[in-house]
Formats: C-alpha cells, structure tokens, sequence
C-alpha cells in the first residue's frame, strides 16, 4: 500500500530549523501502514531535510556550519543572473538535500533516542512550504 500525505507550515527563512516529527510520527500512524518507509520530501529548491539532535546547541551549530560552508553575503552567479540575492540559499538546500527514508515499524518512525526530522528553510525570506510524505508498506 502506498499512502500520500503533505504538512503545511511557514518558516522565517534564514536558516529556519523546525522539528517536524511529531506531524510525520502523526501521518505515519494514520496511514494504516504497520511496516514499511516514509519518504520525506521538500517541494522547493532553498530548503532541505535531515536528521539532527534538536536542541539549541547543535541548532547553533549547524547554522555556523552552514555559513562557513556556503556563505551569505559573497558572490554568486545566481545572484548575479537573477537579482534575487539567495543563491547562497540554493547552495545549501543542494547540499543537505531535499529528501529523507525513514523506516516505519509497528506503525512507528524507528528513530534513535536523540534523532529528530528537521525541515531546514535557507531561503532570505519568509516561505510557505510544503512537506510532501509517501507512506510505503504493509
């Protein structure tokens, strides 16, 4: 069975990191599924998802690590070509990545003890995004 499912929510953009397990622990409990993946996608090309410990520190961190790595405020082509001034944004999402397989077992997420689904928003602006989720299994 194959169950589709989507999360609506709005970010502050700039590096925005939002727990978003509780609504895919929601949608995958909801689906009838009992065993099988979720796959987590983000529509949109200047925002990703992964995994992380979501506390304050290694939220720190990780926006550190992402200035260091593609820094805001230098020059890029992007930004050149378009004018819009967030092809640092672009940078990042491609890098972390847009999707995410989690597996599901007994109609759970099998998560570690520390290890939440994050949405991460790059973007210079504000954004309405939508988490696309495709529940597979029995």
């Amino acid at each position: 069975m194959i169950v589709t499912k989507k999360i609506s929510l709005s970010t502050r953009g700039e590096c925005d990191i939002i727990d978003i397990t509780p609504q895919v622990a929601e949608q995958v409990s909801q689906s009838g599924i009992d065993s099988g993946v979720v796959t987590i996608f983000v529509a949109g090309s200047t925002a990703g998802v992964t995994t992380i410990e979501f506390e304050p520190g290694l939220i720190s961190d990780l926006e550190g690590m992402w200035q260091r790595i593609a820094p805001k405020g230098i020059p890029y082509d992007h930004d050149r070509r378009w004018g819009d001034g967030n092809g640092y944004a672009h940078v990042r999402a491609s890098l972390l990545g847009a999707s995410l397989v989690v597996p599901v077992s007994s109609k759970k997420l099998t998560l570690g003890t520390w290890q939440q689904i994050v949405l991460v928003d790059f973007d210079n602006r504000p954004r309405s995004r939508e988490v696309n989720l495709q529940i597979m299994g029995d």
